[in-house]
Order: structure tokens, then C-alpha cells, then sequence
């Protein structure tokens, strides 16, 4: 029961985060983010709570296909109450991207890697 209300809780969370993100159209033109993928294949890998956890082949699929960088100017604070950005970037690494150290992303600087 506490494992399914921790899914949900998580899947709300990112659900408001991609809401505020696609609050302009700006986000589908300039980024083409996959809204739906990303909520059912990689919500449990970036909510705030809970350790780092290897991201599942489906959701580096999905994030193997958004441009990083666009939709991190897009980021809000209110998006970095709820995400957790060390882990976005822990994901998106694991997944095999490219993510430079000093991207910002929203407030957040992407440190060097540590592969």
C-alpha cells in the first residue's frame, strides 16, 4: 500500500512539473519532450524522496529523444520544489547523454561527471 501511494505521489509530482512546463507551447515546438512517455517511463527515477536508482531501458528510450538543455531553460522553481535535478542529470547520464558540466537547469549547475 505505501509502495503504491509512494507511485502516485511521485506520478502527481511530475505530472505538476511537465503541467508548468507545457504551460507554453513553446516546450512541444522547441523541445519535442515526449509529456506522457516521460510521466509513465521515468517519474520514480527523479522525484525528490528516495535514493538514485538506475533509470529502466524505457525510460532512457524516452529520454534518449529530448533535448536537454532546451527544456532545462524552461525549468521553474516551482518545477525544482518537486524534481529532483541530481537525479535528472544522474538519469540522463546513466541513459548515455551528453550533459556538460555548468549546464544550468533552472537554478540548478550541472556538476563534472564522476564516470
Amino acid at each position: 500500500m505505501e509502495i503504491a501511494n509512494t507511485r502516485c505521489l511521485a506520478l502527481a509530482m511530475l505530472m505538476v512539473a511537465i503541467i508548468l512546463i507545457s504551460g507554453s507551447h513553446e516546450v512541444s515546438a522547441q523541445c519535442q519532450a515526449s509529456v506522457p512517455a516521460l510521466i509513465s517511463q521515468c517519474s520514480k527515477f527523479v522525484q525528490k524522496a528516495g535514493p538514485k536508482i538506475p533509470p529502466s531501458k524505457d525510460c532512457c528510450a524516452v529520454v534518449k529523444g529530448i533535448d536537454i538543455p532546451c527544456v532545462c531553460n524552461l525549468i521553474t522553481k516551482a518545477i525544482e520544489n518537486i524534481i529532483s535535478f541530481e537525479k535528472v542529470v544522474y538519469v540522463g547520464r546513466t541513459c548515455g547523454l551528453t550533459i556538460k558540466s555548468g549546464t544550468k537547469c533552472g537554478s540548478y549547475t550541472v556538476p563534472p561527471s564522476r564516470f
